[in-house]
């Protein structure tokens, strides 16, 4: 399978590069002009404590893309699919697809682009960061699922599934990908309120005086799903019905401690969004990940206000309006304890 990946850093550079590795043609196309400079003269490098190795392979900025793919990896940032997903377009096949391995709900907006029938969803949930040109580095491995948008099990899913078990080869199919999808937004909402502080997502999960909040994140967030007939799935510690109404107090505690303790296994000890906000001081996927949380809210006739507050302080710390410290969770927590229990 001759496939090209798009968005060549934390996701697509670690999952190519481990595709590169087992033998598949692979052509990695990214927007950033030093990357691709130092994948092609130096090759693509591989480090940390899961694996370190490096690959060489083809890379190109889009528009200097030569072949044509008859599947491509989108793997950029949510706030980029729809630029991204349009310049692909020259170098996708006739019948081929595009597979969304990206956090949010991206597939809505590829599909509107190449069609449904030509949309593959995905669940990611390893922790990778990309470090400097040329370099990532793969912290954790998380849980990896592919689906048909429809919930169909088709032979172009199982050849997706096969080709991806040579990255992780637990990754499997699903006939509810939305399911993941919904409930990776719930944990992502609570990550992006760690990222409003400079502690690790594990630690803020542990805090005592902030379980409530992250648990009233996550409800907020699957309340919504719900609403739009979706069964939301469980993942690496991650129980939805533990956080759902009618869970008891132990249920969530218990949740939230499998979260801390898949976090702890991981050398990624903070969330990407972090990164962006104190490290690459650049634009966060706020908007395109949190966003539609408050819009599907409101299309059910359902309030976010957790969401649309972090989304709001988020968007003060990317203008240099607010600093990120402790004091944004407390804020949230007091927002979070107006609910009703």
């Amino acid at each position: 399978m001759r496939l090209a990946v798009v968005g060549a850093g934390a996701i697509g550079g670690t999952i190519g590069a481990y595709l590169v590795r087992a033998g598949h043609d692979v052509t990695f196309v990214d927007v950033v002009e030093e990357h691709v400079r130092a994948i092609r003269d130096h090759g693509l490098r591989i480090e940390g404590p899961i694996d370190t190795f490096e690959v060489r392979a083809p890379a190109f900025l889009p528009h200097e893309v030569p072949n044509v793919f008859e599947t491509v990896l989108l793997c950029v940032k949510a706030h980029a699919t729809e630029a991204a997903t349009r310049g692909l377009l020259p170098f996708l096949a006739d019948e081929g697809c595009v597979v969304s391995l990206q956090n949010g709900l991206n597939e809505a907006v590829i599909e509107g682009i190449v069609g449904r029938e030509r949309t593959v969803g995905s669940f990611v949930n390893f922790g990778a960061d990309y470090v400097e040109p040329g370099v990532i580095h793969f912290g954790g491995r998380g849980t990896l699922v592919l689906g048909e948008l429809d919930g169909r099990a088709t032979p172009r899913l199982d050849a997706l599934v096969t080709l991806l078990c040579d990255f992780d080869p637990d990754a499997r199919a699903t006939d509810n990908v939305w399911g993941f999808l919904w409930a990776k937004l719930a944990v992502g909402a609570m990550i992006f309120a760690t990222a409003l502080t400079d502690e690790g997502i594990a630690d803020c999960y542990a805090a005592p005086p902030y379980r409530r909040l992250f648990a009233a994140i996550a409800r907020e967030v699957l309340g919504v799903a719900v609403a739009h007939g979706v069964r939301p799935e469980a993942f690496d510690g991650f129980a939805p019905a533990d956080f759902l109404p009618g869970a008891t107090r132990e249920q969530t505690e218990r949740s939230l401690d499998a979260m801390v303790a898949f976090n702890r296994r991981s050398a990624k000890t903070h969330s990407g969004v972090w990164r962006d906000l104190a490290v690459r001081k650049r634009k966060t996927e706020g908007e395109a990940q949190l966003g539609p949380i408050v819009e599907h809210a409101a299309a059910a006739g359902l309030a976010a206000p957790l969401v649309a507050t972090i989304l709001r302080l988020v968007s003060d710390v990317e203008s240099g309006a607010r600093e990120r410290s402790l004091a944004n969770l407390d804020a949230l927590d007091a927002l979070a304890a107006q609910e009703v229990p």
